[in-house]
């Protein structure tokens, strides 16, 4: 049997100090948007809700509320948009009424959606049909002309409950039609900056390769390689879970778990299929850690020796949105966690990695492929190819995902290492 990769995204271990070079960019003047900001909470027990997916509908703008609920995001002037909307898995659609001039602080409240599906029959309900069925319909359901989306995209490293590395970039993604595979598929990066902690008990840096090609790589209906290759849908076992609603939609909730033992490891999570149009909506998904070497042979690519790499965690939101009949990809978020022992030493260091990109904008018409010499390669590192932090309007008219509170002051704490 051919040895099929699993995490196509991969870490280095390394023992080195990373150099940062500048990137280009096109600023845009901040005076030609309003902007809309504020929190989303959940109507009835007031907790603020995280990755809730921020739009104006009717157009490819957006971004996705932080793991604190707030938001940001600017609006073209010129676009003379009515409404900014909130759509989040399990609530009812909510929208905020644009006048023309900014809008901050703003607390929008979103309704848990009442659980009232009636039943549907699709071949005895066999979730393992369901999916193969929404696999048969991508050529239908998604784009089926080449896009050029605009994206943002973040990559922290913790070492324990402390912030070392933060980069942040804003990426063109040229993708071709989804009934095409992805090998044609790539990233650039238009603007970027990292930082990097300078405590020399920190020189063990922990880099996502390839980082910013999460967009290509975990996109799993653009790369059924990862998950819905249908070759390989007998490895797994599949079960209908409670329905449930995303934007207004109801949806199939089918969970799977490997019920095979492979040369590599699988997979285990939940793929949410649009009821009606079966197209995938949403996939949460985690790495199989029963075979820790497997795990390990999956993500990591290279380590200092005598460095022992024990993984956690890997797991993976993928998130699509439909707009004028078709389905687009909308948000990824993918999370390392890993420990790393010395021989010597007394204890074990706990890393985590989080990488996240939101589509904040995207067009099918006059698009033409990124040149392969300007193309993010999987062998480089983020943090190698952008500039410094300070800059405080680093982002103008940029839609991005707005920092945590926490993030925020790992920040200002890293900038003062490095005056």
């Amino acid at each position: 049997m051919k040895r099929k990769q699993t995490a196509l995204l991969l870490l280095a271990v390394l023992l080195a100090a990373c150099t940062a070079m500048p990137a280009w960019a096109q600023e845009e003047d901040e005076g030609n948007f309003m902007t809309v900001s504020g929190v989303v909470r959940d109507a009835k027990s007031k907790r603020k809700l995280e990755y809730v997916n921020i739009s104006v509908p009717g157009t490819n703008i957006g971004t996705v509320t932080n793991e604190d609920g707030a938001f940001t995001v600017k609006v073209r002037k010129s676009l003379m948009a009515q409404a900014v909307e909130a759509t989040h898995i399990g609530y009812l659609s909510e929208e905020i009424k644009l006048t023309g001039e900014d809008i901050s602080g703003y607390e929008l409240m979103l309704v848990p959606a009442a659980n009232m599906l009636s039943e549907v029959i699709v071949r005895g309900n066999d979730p393992r049909y369901i999916v193969e069925e929404a696999i048969a319909g991508i050529s239908r359901n998604y784009s089926r002309n080449s896009s050029l989306l605009t994206g943002f995209y973040r990559e922290t490293a913790q070492k324990g409950r402390r912030y070392i590395n933060i980069s942040e970039a804003v990426i063109d993604i040229f993708k071709t039609s989804y009934d095409m595979n992805h090998d044609r598929d790539r990233v650039q990066i238009f603007k970027g900056r990292s930082l990097l902690s300078q405590r020399r008990s920190d020189t063990l840096i922990v880099k996502l390769l390839g980082g910013p090609n999460l967009s290509i790589y975990v996109d799993i209906v653009k790369n059924p390689d990862l998950l819905l290759d249908k070759n390989t849908l007998q490895y797994y076992a599949f079960k209908m879970e409670e329905t449930t609603m995303i934007n207004d939609r109801p949806q199939f909730v089918i969970s799977f778990r490997p019920q095979a033992v492979l040369p590599y490891a699988l997979y285990y999570g939940r793929l949410f299929i649009d009821r009606e149009k079966l197209s995938f909506t949403r996939a949460e998904f985690n790495l199989n850690m029963d075979d820790r070497s497997k795990a390990t042979e999956a993500i990591l690519k290279k380590k200092p020796f005598g460095l022992i790499f024990r993984p956690m965690e890997v797991s993976f939101l993928v998130t699509y949105k439909e707009r004028d009949g078709l389905t687009y990809l909308s948000y990824i978020r993918n999370e390392v966690r890993f420990r790393c022992d010395w021989k010597r030493k007394l204890f074990a260091t706990t890393y985590a990695i989080t990488s996240e990109m939101v589509v904040t904008d995207s067009r099918d018409e006059n698009v033409n492929a990124i040149p392969y010499r300007l193309a993010f390669k999987p062998t480089q590192s983020l943090s190698d190819k952008v500039s410094d932090f300070m800059d405080e309007t680093f982002w103008a008219g940029y839609n991005i995902i707005e920092p945590t509170e926490s993030l925020e002051s790992a920040v200002n704490r890293l900038k003062k290492q490095q005056k």
